[in-house]
C-alpha cells in the first residue's frame, strides 16, 4: 500500500500550570493521553501524542506547566520544557484567560524571546474568563487571535487550521491509528500518579514518584510491582492511613482504568517506601526526566 505525504511537523504546547493543555489534548484526539486534575503541575513529563486527519499528522508535545518555583525539582521541569521547545517546529502558547497576568507569564515570555520558532498564542478557558486579553507586556506583544474552550471542541478547528499553515509536506512519521508513543511504563505510572493528585492534598502529590520494579505481560494479563516513594515517613502514613484505605482507593481506581486502557486483566502490587530528599537527588531526577 502506497503511503501518501501529509503536512507533518512537531508542535510544542507551553503555558502556566492548569492552563488547559492536557484537556485540549485529550478532547482533540478522544483518548486519555495526558493525566489531569484540579491541582497545578499535574503534568511533570513531556507527553507526546499524535493527531491525524485527512491531510496532516501533528505530533504534539504536552509540556509541564511553567511556574515561578525555584527548587531543583521545578528547575528540572523548566529545563524539560525548554529542551522540548528546541525540538519543535511550531509552539502553541496557552494563555489562561481565567487568571490575571503574572510572573509565570513573564517567565514564559523570557523563554520564547530567545526562540526563533513560530508561536501561535491562544486564549484558553474563555468560558470562565475573569479578564479580557490581549495584554501588552514589556517583553513581547501577546496578541492571541484564537480562543478555545473545553466545553466547545468546535473552537479547536480554527487552531488546527492555523497550525497547518506552518506544516511541511512529508511522509507520516507514525501509523494512522497511533495517538501516542508513550511506553507501557509511562502509561502505568502516569495513571497511578493521577489518582494520587486526585485524592491527596497539596503536599503529598508533589512529594511522591513511582517506579515499576517488575512488569510481566501476556495476551490476557498485565502483572506489575510498583513502588510509590515519598520524601517523609509522615507522607507515607498519610497514603496508607486507616487500615490502608487510602492506598486501596488508589490501587482500585488505577487498576480498573489500566484494564480499560490495555484491554486485559491487571494485577497491580503497590507498595510505599520513603526516600528522603529525593527531589534534590540528581540521580533520581535524571531517572525521572533525563
Amino acid at each position: 500500500m502506497e503511503i501518501k505525504k501529509k503536512r507533518v511537523w512537531y508542535i510544542a504546547l507551553i503555558g502556566r500550570p492548569n492552563s488547559g493543555k492536557s484537556t485540549f489534548i485529550n478532547n482533540l484526539i478522544g483518548e486519555k493521553v495526558s493525566i489531569i486534575s484540579e491541582k497545578p503541575q499535574t503534568t511533570q513529563k513531556v507527553i507526546k501524542w499524535i493527531y491525524n486527519d485527512d491531510d496532516s499528522q501533528m505530533i504534539f508535545f504536552d509540556t509541564p506547566g511553567i511556574n515561578e518555583w525555584s527548587d531543583d525539582f521545578y528547575l528540572t521541569l523548566k529545563n524539560v520544557v525548554v529542551n522540548s521547545i528546541k525540538n519543535a517546529d511550531v509552539i502553541v502558547r496557552f494563555i489562561d484567560s481565567s487568571r490575571p497576568y503574572g510572573n509565570e507569564e513573564e517567565i514564559i515570555e523570557e523563554i520564547l524571546k530567545w526562540s526563533k520558532i513560530p508561536v501561535i498564542a491562544i486564549n484558553s478557558k474563555t468560558d470562565i474568563s475573569l479578564e479580557k486579553w490581549p495584554i501588552k507586556s514589556n517583553v513581547w506583544d501577546v496578541k492571541p487571535k484564537l480562543s478555545i474552550t473545553s466545553s466547545n471542541t468546535e473552537t479547536y478547528k480554527k487552531l488546527i487550521k492555523e497550525i497547518k499553515k506552518y506544516l511541511k509536506e512529508d511522509f507520516p512519521l507514525y501509523p494512522e491509528d497511533y495517538y501516542t508513543d508513550q511506553d507501557i511504563y509511562t502509561r502505568i505510572t502516569e495513571i497511578i500518579r493521577e489518582k494520587i493528585f486526585v485524592h491527596f492534598m497539596q503536599e503529598v502529590p508533589y512529594s511522591t514518584f513511582l517506579e515499576i520494579e517488575e512488569l510481566e505481560e501476556t495476551p490476557k494479563l498485565l502483572k506489575m510491582q510498583v513502588y510509590l516513594y515519598t520524601e517523609t515517613e509522615s507522607q507515607k502514613l498519610i497514603i496508607i492511613w486507616k487500615a490502608w484505605s487510602n492506598l486501596t482507593k488508589i490501587w482500585t481506581e488505577a487498576r480498573l482504568e489500566l484494564e480499560e486502557i490495555f484491554w486485559k486483566k491487571v494485577f497491580l502490587s503497590l507498595r510505599v517506601k520513603v526516600l528522603p530528599k529525593w527531589k534534590k537527588n540528581k540521580k533520581v531526577l535524571n531517572r525521572l526526566f533525563g
